[in-house]
């Protein structure tokens, strides 16, 4: 019975021993459901996730709100252990992807031009001024930018921005699908605003980076491919489908065809 005991508490101290507290870095902007770090309750799917793991593992997790451009700043300065969202693809002027480990993303992002419901399929044409989230990266719409046919209007938050296309003061909004569903369903009358699929969008992978916590990166991938259950019951609680679905959700509500769909 005494040996039991001792090789019980033997796994625990194991376990103790690689177990670490960590600073996240956060946008700090309510992007709920996929994230919004600053609340005080339900901080959305990638805390959901990141909590389970918590619990697998035994790492803690503080979550730091930070502005976006200060970000990978405080990630160099070793201020966070780790930046939340994160993507290889996107560029900052302060860290470089390879410098970096990316994890499996904690979720995936519909990001794209939302419109009110009755100016979809207008074209891009008729996209003058664009609302965008400051510190965002307007990839979509360089061209148009340059040779000035569409002007950015850059918000602090997504009501501002909510505010501004629903007043008819901008012709579009670039934010995520569920994002924008969650946030005008607090201010507005429910279905104003959709994402036109006739516009740019874009699947955005959502991933934890860091530069010197490979190994929790690791044991991270390995939670979210030994749980894939969990995980689906996780976006599956905050309304968060899979591109595909979604995809066809707004075809058929919008009344398109896929060759319709902007490339």
């Amino acid at each position: 019975m005494i040996r039991w005991i001792m090789l019980f508490c033997a796994s625990l101290l194991s376990v103790n021993i690689y177990a670490k507290k960590y600073i996240i870095g956060a946008q700090n902007l309510a992007y709920f459901p996929h994230y919004d770090f600053a609340s005080t309750a339900d901080k959305g799917v990638a805390w959901s996730v990141l909590e389970a793991f918590s619990d697998a593992s035994g790492h803690e997790f503080i979550y730091v709100s930070l502005p976006i451009r200060r970000l990978q700043l405080e990630l160099v300065k070793g201020n966070v252990d780790f930046v939340y969202p994160d993507n290889s693809g996107w560029y900052n002027s302060t860290t470089t992807s390879k410098d970096k480990h990316f994890s499996s993303p904690l979720t995936h992002a519909m990001t794209g031009t939302i419109v009110k419901k009755e100016n979809v399929g207008k074209g891009i044409g008729a996209i003058k001024h664009l609302a965008m989230p400051l510190g965002f990266t307007p990839v979509n719409w360089q061209m148009r930018i340059n040779n000035q046919s569409t002007k950015i209007i850059w918000v602090n938050t997504i009501q501002q921005g909510m505010d501004l296309l629903h007043q008819g003061r901008v012709d579009a909004l670039d934010l995520e699908y569920f994002v924008s569903q969650h946030s005008s369903s607090l201010y507005f009358e429910k279905d104003v605003f959709t994402l036109d699929m006739t516009l740019p969008h874009n699947e955005i992978p959502f991933s934890l980076s860091t530069l010197y916590h490979s190994d929790v990166i690791a044991e991270l991938n390995d939670f979210i491919s030994s749980n894939p259950e969990l995980i689906d019951s996780i976006k599956l609680k905050y309304g968060v489908m899979d591109f595909e679905k979604l995809t066809q959700q707004l075809l058929n509500e919008q009344g398109l065809q896929i060759e319709e769909v902007w490339q």
